[in-house]
């Protein structure tokens, strides 16, 4: 994993990363009482920052917090991130906590100034053997708690999960509840049924995602079925193709399932016209105004 970009944010001030502190009696510390956005950055302008900040203040309303900020700030510090960690291509990292109280209590939730803290790093290389030949995964239980539609920090359970697959030298865990497919440990997950795309409905069990919101679309304008449905454990063991989303990788295909092959067990059509097509958007926004 690449280092951070040496330049941070915290409550108002751009600051060198390795000089930011944030109090130990910060509820994010003591609770994990915070929410969080990653937003993919391709040649100095922010992918899609209407829908992250959208799904950053949906979090916050979800733990009753208001917006910390206008979109007009948000702009400001996210342009101040990448002209100050050198531009190009990066990943920003957000972060907003409900602050931090002389004390540990659990319950009334305190009214006190929140904690914003927010750094740049590079984004993670897709290499040209991951395009060619895909990735593979496991499949796990899923063990998260009920309200996964938060993007919290209480990350936990994603932390272990994900190490299902780093144990099993795969890149994700596609994960079960019920006998159904939710997403992966960190990513969404589309699987190909007859050249239709399918992915789970949004529910308190998965994260709207953003890049699954791009993948509609893109689906949309290639004139690819896609439709958001439940998906079986079953289902996903004999789709034609299995891929996984996540803004700081785009698309890859899934080639390998609790190692047996996903469908021929190479990259298939269906997942390389929507590759393409993401390519080809950030291309396209490349063009336009970030805000």
């Amino acid at each position: 994993m690449a280092a951070p970009f040496p330049i941070a944010y915290l409550d108002g001030t751009f600051v060198p990363l390795q000089d930011a502190r944030v109090s130990p009696l910060d509820r994010a510390f003591l609770y994990a009482d915070s929410v969080y956005e990653v937003m993919p950055v391709y040649g100095g302008r922010v992918f899609r920052f209407r829908e992250h900040f959208d799904r950053l203040d949906r979090s916050l309303g979800e733990l009753r917090m208001r917006p910390v900020y206008s979109r007009e700030q948000w702009a400001k510090i996210c342009d101040g991130l990448i002209e100050r960690n050198g531009g190009g291509d990066m990943y920003l990292y957000v972060q907003v906590t409900r602050g931090a109280e002389h004390g540990r209590n659990h319950a009334p939730l305190p009214d006190i100034e929140r904690t914003v803290f927010a750094f740049a790093s590079p984004l993670p290389p897709v290499t040209r053997e991951r395009m060619e030949h895909g990735v593979a995964a496991v499949t796990a239980e899923d063990t998260r708690w009920s309200r996964c539609d938060i993007k919290s920090t209480a990350l936990l359970a994603n932390v272990m999960l994900k190490q299902l697959a780093v144990d099993a030298n795969a890149t994700e865990t596609i994960l079960l509840r019920d006998g159904m497919m939710m997403e992966g440990a960190s990513t969404t997950v589309h699987v190909v049924v007859g050249g239709e795309i399918r992915t789970p409905p949004k529910s308190h069990s998965i994260l709207p995602g953003t890049t699954r919101d791009v993948v509609s679309e893109l689906a949309t304008r290639e004139r690819i079925p896609f439709r958001s449905t439940s998906v079986t454990n079953a289902q996903l063991r004999a789709a034609d193709e299995i891929f996984i989303a996540a803004a700081t990788i785009g698309t890859l295909a899934v080639t390998r399932l609790d190692d047996k092959p996903v469908g021929a067990g190479v990259p298939g059509p269906i997942w390389k016209r929507i590759h393409a097509a993401y390519e080809s958007y950030k291309r396209e926004l490349a063009a336009t105004p970030a805000y």
